[in-house]
């Protein structure tokens, strides 16, 4: 079984945009949470492949040291981490982030 870290290396490779963060695209379980869903889907995102760190305890502390961040939510685009919520923000405000996804 492979450990937590090669898991989440596995998730975020895999997919173009991952959101590590509570709950899902259609519940979001923290307010901030919910903002970063309404920031990708306003920035085009079509492809959104979410992951519910509250159904496993080691990917919610693991997410924290893969990227050396210590909240939730993170986005990843193309295995790059991003940032939180406060990051997503900023760079949809002056354009980074749609650019960046549409790639």
């Amino acid at each position: 079984m492979m450990d937590t870290q090669a898991k989440i290396k596995d998730i975020v490779t895999s997919h173009p945009v991952v959101l590590f963060m509570k709950g899902n695209a259609q519940f979001p379980q923290c307010g901030f949470s919910g903002n970063a869903i309404n920031i990708l889907r306003a920035s085009g995102v079509e492809n959104l492949h979410t992951v519910n760190v509250l159904e496993d305890e080691g990917i919610r502390q693991g997410i924290k040291e893969f990227s050396n961040w210590p909240t939730i939510p993170q986005l990843y685009v193309n295995g790059e981490f991003i940032g939180g919520s406060d990051i997503m923000t900023e760079m949809f405000q002056n354009g980074e982030l749609p650019a960046l996804i549409k790639g």
